[in-house]
């Protein structure tokens, strides 16, 4: 069996590269239009997972969020009702898709900070990034404990 190596770098880099696209935009209208765009671009999503179950809760506009763990990673589908969160979304699977659970606990989600995002998204967006990014873990520790 092969020892799973670690890939915490590669969060932080693609963490890097988000930061990077987003100072590229001279205003937050830009951004706001970026992440909408983000969104739509998300996969298609299946009815049959829309289901309570699959629900994150904490956020304003519905959010689907469905983890699977494959070969040691997780691997996220999610979509949202609402274009913003579609967006934010999109960032979050960008970032942690993909990864193996101990990876996504150890690094901290500074492109939160680096990006300003709490300061310029309504209260009840920023919850609801919150709470994406507590459900992310969330799943994370729960594969670690399987």
């Amino acid at each position: 069996m092969a020892a799973e190596l670690s890939v915490s770098g590669e969060i932080s880099d693609a963490q890097r590269e988000v930061i990077e696209e987003f100072g590229s935009f001279d205003d937050w209208m830009d951004r706001y239009q970026y992440i909408i765009d983000l969104g739509r671009r998300l996969p298609e999503f299946p009815d049959d997972l829309r289901t309570e179950g699959n629900r994150i809760r904490g956020c304003q506009s519905q959010v689907w969020f469905v983890p699977e763990r494959r070969d040691g990673r997780l691997y996220f589908q999610a979509i949202s009702d609402a274009a913003i969160v579609s967006g934010l979304i999109a960032l979050l699977l960008r970032l942690y898709s993909g990864r193996y659970p101990q990876d996504i606990l150890d690094t901290p989600p500074d492109f939160v900070s680096a990006l300003q995002l709490e300061s310029h998204l309504s209260p009840t967006r920023s919850n609801g990034l919150s709470s994406m990014l507590k459900a992310i873990r969330g799943f994370a520790e729960e594969a670690l404990a399987a």
